[in-house]
């Protein structure tokens, strides 16, 4: 039995994007970037939007994400020096939770380099227990959400 290799995703796919740029400290020893760095990128795409599109308050706010679960399939290399952009939708929305669907795109390609997944637990800043998601911010997540939100 074969197996059929995963085809990348299209930049169609993504409702938002965020420009990255490679940086020399980014390629390891084999000439490309790093596979832990790609998890980097997504975390600053998905930062970049609850702060400038939802309104986080990553300082004082009273509530922040934190990472519990994270996944990446590589399809190309990556190298310094690179203009990318990360496309970042939400693939699932809860009360307190966030699925985000992200993937890597070379400046002007339509295939992705990479695609990865990752879930944001929300919790109250001082406590440290799940909390419901701020108003603004949810709203900002249902704008790009192409799966389930839940209410």
């Amino acid at each position: 039995m074969s197996e059929t290799k995963p085809k990348p995703p299209l930049a169609s796919d993504y409702p938002y994007f965020v420009p990255i740029s490679t940086r020399w400290m980014d390629n390891d020893v084999y000439g490309h970037v790093n596979n832990v760095t790609y998890y980097s990128y997504f975390d600053t795409a998905a930062n970049h939007y609850l702060i400038r599109e939802g309104g986080l308050d990553i300082h004082q706010g009273p509530v922040i994400g934190l990472v519990v679960e994270s996944n990446c399939r590589y399809f190309a290399p990556l190298e310094y020096p690179e203009a990318l952009r990360v496309g970042l939708r939400v693939d699932k929305l809860g009360n307190r939770s966030v699925t985000y669907g992200l993937a890597i795109f070379r400046e002007g390609e339509t295939q992705a380099a990479a695609q990865g997944q990752f879930v944001h637990v929300f919790v109250d800043r001082q406590t440290r227990r799940p909390a419901p998601l701020p108003e603004a911010l949810r709203a900002a997540l249902a704008r790009i959400a192409l799966g389930p939100v839940t209410h």
